[in-house]
């Protein structure tokens, strides 16, 4: 168990994920997922032969895996995790030659309790979706879960109110070796030209910060957010006049994980994964209900 907690692990780290919730799949069955990944091959190739080739002028043979990943879970009353990988070799290539993986999608929910409480049998609650590869990829396999398991995908954004909160929150964590600095960019509204603001604080400056606001460890109250939001921006305005709560905050970048407001995250901490999806699985219930 330990070795395929670690490869899932090493597999979600450092790369960029693009997130989505995802309303309850009917009739999912655990069981089948040998079926589904047949049927989803056959409808990419179907998409294919329409003239909705993803790459022109490629002839791929798309293979398409689908597996459980019971480990990836927050509670025991989580659903298992469910990996959707589509990988290519070219017709040319030699038959024993090395598939190339092209397009990964992670089905979640990480301590999704209140979701998956109340739920009616038939329905199988994965509320988060991660992508990584082509959108193209995303769509196809997308419209085929939604025909299959009549269910809906939306982009998951993440809010300005969100991002402080993640700013603040992996402040406060721990991290063995030498951190790198927290980043915060900032958009400025209203310019004929898009400007970025972009605004680094060394960790241990952003740590201490949020320990001389934080009252109760391992609680956070939407006040010590703003405070701490607040000391960054006075000290922002300090040295450059410039008032940061006028602009938007888009991105966080921490040692712990990276998050746009876009919906695109990238985890960098192995220890603090389970904690970073249940944060997301979190959002993506509150989008859903």
């Amino acid at each position: 168990k330990e070795n395929a907690d670690h490869q899932i692990t090493a597999f979600l780290l450092h790369k960029q994920w693009t997130l989505y919730s995802v309303t309850p799949l009917y009739r999912f069955s655990n069981a089948r997922l040998r079926d589904y990944a047949r049927l989803l091959s056959a409808f990419i190739a179907a998409e294919k032969q329409k003239g909705l080739a993803v790459e022109v002028g490629v002839e791929l043979d798309i293979k398409v895996a689908v597996s459980s990943l019971p480990d990836l879970k927050g509670s025991d009353r989580d659903q298992a995790a469910i990996l959707v990988q589509l990988s290519s070799r070219s017709p040319a290539s030699p038959k024993n030659s090395e598939e190339k993986l092209i397009w990964s999608g992670l089905f979640c929910c990480v301590s999704g309790d209140d979701l998956s409480e109340n739920m009616p049998e038939d329905f199988t609650c994965l509320p988060l979706f991660l992508t990584n590869g082509a959108e193209s990829y995303t769509s196809i396999v997308g419209s085929w879960f939604q025909k299959t398991f009549d269910c809906c995908f939306r982009r998951l954004a993440i809010s300005p109110l969100n991002l402080s909160w993640m700013a603040a929150m992996w402040t406060g964590c721990k991290v063995d070796k030498t951190a790198s600095a927290m980043e915060l960019v900032f958009s400025v509204p209203c310019l004929p030209q898009p400007l970025d603001i972009s605004y680094a604080i060394h960790p241990e400056d952003a740590k201490a910060l949020w320990d001389t606001v934080q009252k109760t460890p391992g609680e956070i109250t939407q006040e010590e957010v703003d405070v701490f939001m607040d000391c960054l921006y006075s000290h922002f305005h300090r040295h450059f006049k410039i008032h940061l709560s006028a602009t938007k905050l888009v991105k966080v970048s921490t040692a712990i994980a990276s998050a746009h407001c876009d919906g695109i995250i990238k985890f960098l901490q192995s220890q603090y994964l389970t904690g970073v999806l249940m944060l997301l699985t979190e959002l993506a219930i509150s989008q859903i209900q």
